[in-house]
C-alpha cells in the first residue's frame, strides 16, 4: 500500500488525512481491554455509552498481540477461539470514530501460547540454564524475549497489519520490555557481540562491571526497538505512533534522544493506590512523569478497581470516592485523565459514574488549563525506585502538602542548570547519591540565588553508591562530616539552641523528637545552629530516662549563601521519620526549613482547615489556584469512602510587578468572588468546595486602576 494511503477494513472507515499533532486533542480516554471470551458475549454499544456518558476525546481498544481481537491473517497470532466471523477491534474503532474520537489499538508482546511456543522456539525468554520462562500466571503459555525476532519481526508484523486495515492513530504496546534478564540466543549473542561481556548472573549488582554494561545495553536495544516500531507504523499512516507503555520502566531507562523523537506523549501506568498510599500520590505520578520532559503531555491511567500490590482483582470496582480523588488529584497536578477497565463484560457498573464525574470536572477545567503551565517556586528533587530513599521523599512530599506549600518534582536524570533555574529552593529529602556534575549543577544553582534544603545522607556518595570522605555539597551545607550514620537510635532528642525562624511554632519546648539515624557534622564558620543533638541516653529503666550531658553536636545548621540563597541542612532521617511516625514537629521543621530558605513570603497562601493539594496554573495574565480537597479521616490509610466537603479556605497571592489588583473567578462553581486587595496581594475567600474549586485570579494593571 502506498504511505499514507488510510484503507478501510472489517469494522472500520476511512477518513481524511490527520494532523500530526492529533495527540494534542486526545486529553480524556477510555480503555478497554478485553478477555478472549469477550467476542460474541460484550455488548459494544454499552461501551460506545459510556465513552459518550465519560466524555472522552480518545479510546485505546484491545487489538493484538498475546490474543487477536480483530480476524487476523500473521501466522500464530492467536485468534480469539471466540472470534468466529465478528470483528469486536473494529466495531469499537468504527464506533469511536462516530464519536469523533482518537483510537489507539493495544498490542501485548509478553507472551505466546503453546503451538507459537513450539514453532518459534527462538521467540522465548530463557533463564540462565537456557530454559524456557513459562507464564507465572498462567499454566501453558510461555513469556517472550524483548530482544529476539518476536518482538523485531512479529510484533512490527502485528502493528503493520492493524494500521493498514483499521483507523487508527496510534499503536499501545503492553508488556513489551521483558521481565528480568532474558538469556535467549540472541541475547547472549547480542550482547557478547556490542559489550564483549556475558550476561550478567545478578541484577542490580552495581559492582558488576557486566551489570553496568547490561543497563547500557538494555537502554540502547529498548530504544531501537521502538524506533523500529514507530517508523513501521508512520511508514503507513504518517500522522500515527508506536507508543510503548513505560510502566514498569522509566523514561530514564530509554534513550533521551529517541524519546525526544518518537513519543509525542507519555503515560503513567500507576493505575491507583497500593496498600496505604496517600491521595495524593496521584498528583506525584503527573509531577514525576513532567519533570522529565516538560513539554509532552502526560497521561495518568486509572483502573477502576483496586490496585494493593499483593493481591489483584481485575473485575472488581474501587469506591467511588477514591477513583475520582484519584482522576482528579492527577489533572490538577498536570496529568490527563485515561481510565482503564479489564473484561468488555461489566458485572458492575458502580464505578461509570464516578469516572463520568470526574472526566467532566476536567472537561471543565480544561480550557482554563488548556493555555496554562504549573509552576512552582519549590521543587524536590526525586531520587531512583523505591529501593533508594522513597520514605525520606514520601515524608518530604507529605510535609509540603500539609504545609500547602505548592511544589513540583525535579528528575535526578533531568538535574541541571537549566532545569533548576526555574525554582527557588532545592529540597534534597535523602539525595545520598550525586554525581560531580550534579553536584556542580546545585552549586551553580546556589551561585545564582537559589536555595538548597537538605537532610541525612545528601550528597555523601557517588551515582554509583560509593562513598565519599566528605559530603559533595560540604561547601554548600556549610557541615563536613565528623561521624558516618549510626542507628537506629532510640529516644533521641534535638535542643532548641537559639533562636531562628527554623524553630518557630514549637513554643513551650526546650526539645523536641530528633531522628533514628544520625549523621555527626560539624558546622563551618558563619552558619547558625539552632538546634543540636541531645547526647545519647537510655529509654528504659523509667528512673534512668534522662540526658546526662548538654546538647552539643548540630541536628540543622542553616547558612546565608553568598549568592543570596540560603540552605539548610538537617543532620538526621526527617524525612523518613516523619513519614513512618507522623510526628507533628517533624512536619513543621519541614515547612519552616523551606519557607526560610525561600526568604521572602509565599506568592500563594491557602488558609484554612482540612487538607488539600495545591498546584499553580499561569500565564502572564493571570493564575489559576487549584485546590483538590483530600480531607478525610482515611487520607493516610487509603481507601477513600466519600468526599468530605471542605470547609472555607481564604486563598491569597502576591500580586506581580504592575499589577494593582485583581479579578477572580470560582472555575468550579462558575461564580465571580469579591477580591481583597493590600500590601500587595489579592485575597478571595472561597466558602467551601467539595472535590476541587479552582481559583482564577486574573491581574489589573496600571491603566485599570
Amino acid at each position: 500500500m502506498a504511505q499514507g494511503v488510510t484503507e478501510s477494513g472489517p469494522g472500520s472507515a476511512a477518513s481524511a488525512p490527520r494532523e500530526a499533532d492529533w495527540h494534542l486533542g486526545a486529553t480524556r480516554w477510555t480503555q478497554l481491554t478485553l478477555t478472549e471470551n469477550d467476542p460474541g458475549r460484550f455488548d459494544p454499544d454499552f461501551w460506545i455509552q459510556v465513552m459518550r456518558e465519560t466524555r472522552s476525546n480518545a479510546a485505546c481498544i484491545s487489538a493484538g498481540g498475546y490474543v487477536a481481537f480483530y480476524p487476523t491473517d500473521v501466522p500464530y497470532h492467536h485468534r480469539s477461539v471466540h472470534l468466529g466471523d465478528t470483528d469486536p477491534f473494529g466495531a469499537l474503532v468504527e464506533g469511536a470514530r462516530g464519536l469523533d474520537m482518537h483510537v489507539m489499538a493495544r498490542v501485548d508482546p509478553h507472551a505466546v501460547h503453546a503451538d507459537a511456543a513450539s514453532a518459534h522456539p527462538e521467540w522465548l525468554a530463557r533463564t540462565a540454564d537456557g530454559s524456557p520462562v513459562e507464564h507465572w500466571g498462567y499454566p501453558g503459555i510461555w513469556l517472550t524475549c524483548p530482544f529476539g525476532p518476536y518482538n523485531r519481526d512479529f510484533i512490527t508484523e502485528v502493528a503493520r497489519e492493524i494500521v493498514t486495515r483499521y483507523d487508527v492513530d496510534a499503536v499501545f504496546a503492553n508488556r513489551w520490555q521483558g521481565h528480568g534478564i532474558s538469556y535467549s540466543e540472541a541475547a547472549l549473542r547480542s550482547f557478547r557481540d556490542e559489550t564483549g561481556f556475558d550476561l550478567p548472573r545478578r541484577e542490580g549488582d552495581t559492582s558488576d562491571p557486566a551489570w553496568r554494561a547490561y543497563v547500557v545495553w538494555r537502554r540502547r536495544k529498548l530504544s531501537d526497538l521502538v524506533s523500529l516500531w514507530d517508523q513501521a507504523v508512520r511508514d503507513i499512516r504518517p500522522h500515527a505512533r508506536f507508543i510503548p507503555n513505560l510502566g514498569s520502566i522509566a523514561a530514564r531507562d530509554l534513550d533521551r534522544g529517541m524519546l525526544a523523537r518518537h513519543f509525542p506523549f507519555f503515560l503513567i501506568d500507576k493505575q491507583g493506590r497500593s496498600g496505604v498510599e496517600a491521595p495524593w500520590s496521584a498528583g506525584r505520578n503527573g509531577k514525576r512523569s513532567r519533570a522529565v520532559f516538560r513539554d509532552r503531555p502526560v497521561g495518568l491511567i486509572t483502573s477502576i478497581g483496586p490496585e494493593h500490590h499483593q493481591h489483584r482483582w481485575k473485575d472488581s470496582v474501587s469506591p467511588g470516592a477514591e477513583t475520582t480523588m484519584w482522576i482528579v488529584d492527577g489533572f490538577a497536578q498536570g496529568a490527563f485523565p485515561w481510565f482503564t477497565k479489564f473484561n468488555g463484560m461489566v458485572p458492575d457498573r458502580r464505578w461509570v459514574r464516578p469516572v463520568a464525574e470526574a472526566f467532566a470536572l476536567h472537561e471543565r477545567l480544561e480550557p482554563e488549563l488548556a493555555g496554562r503551565r504549573i509552576t512552582a517556586d519549590v521543587a524536590l528533587l526525586e531520587t531512583g525506585g523505591p529501593e533508594r530513599g522513597r520514605s525520606h521523599e514520601d515524608g518530604f512530599y507529605h510535609a509540603l502538602v500539609e504545609a500547602r506549600i505548592p511544589f513540583e518534582i525535579v528528575a535526578e536524570q533531568n538535574l541541571s542548570e537549566s532545569e533548576l533555574g526555574r525554582f527557588r529552593v532545592l529540597v534534597l529529602p535523602d539525595a545520598e547519591r550525586l554525581s560531580q556534575d550534579q553536584c556542580r549543577a546545585i552549586r551553580a544553582f546556589t551561585e545564582s540565588g537559589g536555595s538548597v534544603v537538605a537532610a541525612h545522607r545528601s550528597s555523601l556518595d557517588d551515582e554509583y553508591g560509593t562513598p565519599r570522605a566528605n559530603f559533595g555539597l560540604a561547601d554548600v551545607f556549610g557541615v563536613d562530616l565528623s561521624m558516618p550514620v549510626r542507628g537506629p537510635v532510640k529516644n533521641n532528642y534535638v535542643a532548641l539552641t537559639g533562636e531562628h525562624p527554623t524553630t518557630d511554632g514549637f513554643g513551650g519546648a526546650e526539645r523536641v523528637i530528633g531522628g533514628t539515624e544520625l549523621i555527626g557534622v560539624t558546622a563551618r564558620p558563619g552558619t547558625g545552629v539552632p538546634l543540636r543533638f541531645v547526647p545519647d541516653y537510655p529509654d528504659l529503666p523509667m528512673e534512668e530516662v534522662y540526658p546526662r550531658e548538654e546538647p552539643a553536636s548540630p541536628a540543622l545548621v542553616t547558612r546565608e549563601l553568598p549568592g543570596g540563597g540560603r540552605s539548610v541542612y538537617v543532620a538526621f532521617n526527617l524525612g523518613s521519620l516523619f513519614w513512618e511516625a507522623l510526628q507533628p514537629d517533624h512536619g513543621t521543621l519541614v515547612a519552616n526549613a523551606v519557607r526560610w530558605a525561600l526568604g521572602e513570603p509565599e506568592r500563594v497562601r491557602v488558609r484554612g482547615r482540612g487538607l488539600v493539594d495545591l498546584a499553580l496554573w499561569e500565564d502572564p495574565d493571570s493564575v489559576a489556584v487549584v485546590i483538590v480537597n483530600l480531607t478525610n479521616p482515611m487520607a493516610l490509610k487509603g481507601p477513600m469512602r466519600e468526599i468530605i466537603p471542605l470547609p472555607a479556605q481564604k486563598v491569597s497571592v502576591a500580586l506581580p510587578e504592575g499589577a494593582v489588583g485583581a479579578d477572580a473567578r470560582l472555575l468550579v462553581s462558575g461564580s465571580d468572588v469579591p477580591v481583597r486587595v493590600g500590601a500587595g496581594r489579592a485575597e478571595v475567600t472561597v466558602d467551601s468546595a467539595d472535590l476541587l474549586e479552582a481559583v482564577r485570579f486574573t491581574w489589573i494593571r496600571g491603566e485599570r486602576a
